[in-house]
């Protein structure tokens, strides 16, 4: 039974498609679900960026990403799941609303499209534009960043080297100390 109050995912209107709700978080259907079961969840609160969800926010999110995700395996008889978050425009998220898509997998379902991979290419692509499925359904006709996505460049994994262990003890020891001054800065 959707909510009393009206829901809003970005700027549109989903409270028929709740099928979920947590004090801070929503969960719900696809309008052009890739894969049967393709759901989604979103915090309440309409923010852009994962980094602009308060700790509260982020924790609610991922459990209940966490808890949609095996009552969707076990409803569509899924064996895995794609858990994916576009973070921001020129990362591919086409509604300017933090949101994680859940897509329930099975042995050999995008056998037929190349493979288990072909899900990243689906979501990258036109039928995976949650955005301009809703602007299409709302009658709505914009260009922002959010409506013109970017497309991920080809990986060319014959030229990709493998780094050598003190490259990434480098890296990670940079990375380790970014974290440790972002500790210091709250």
């Amino acid at each position: 039974m959707p909510p009393k109050s009206p829901i809003l995912f970005g700027k549109f209107t989903i409270t028929a498609q709740v099928f979920h709700l947590t004090p801070l978080s929503i969960a719900f259907v696809n309008l052009k679900p890739l894969i049967p079961g393709h759901v989604l969840v979103s915090p309440r609160r309409v923010v852009a960026r994962l980094s602009d969800l308060s700790n509260e926010e982020v924790a609610d999110l991922f459990l209940t990403v966490q808890r949609v995700g095996r009552m969707v395996e076990k409803v569509y008889g899924a064996s895995a799941l794609n858990i994916a978050l576009q973070d921001g425009a020129e990362a591919g998220q086409s509604v300017p609303h933090v949101h994680t898509h859940i897509i329930p997998r099975k042995q050999d379902d995008l056998a037929k499209r190349g493979g288990n991979d072909a899900i990243y290419g689906m979501l990258e692509g036109e039928e995976g534009d949650v955005g301009k499925h809703l602007r299409n359904r709302d009658g709505i006709e914009t260009q922002d960043e959010y409506s013109q996505r970017p497309k991920f460049p080809k990986v060319d994994d014959a030229t990709r080297k493998a780094r050598s262990d003190d490259e990434m003890r480098e890296e990670a020891e940079t990375l380790a100390q970014h974290m440790e001054s972002l500790k210091l800065q709250k």
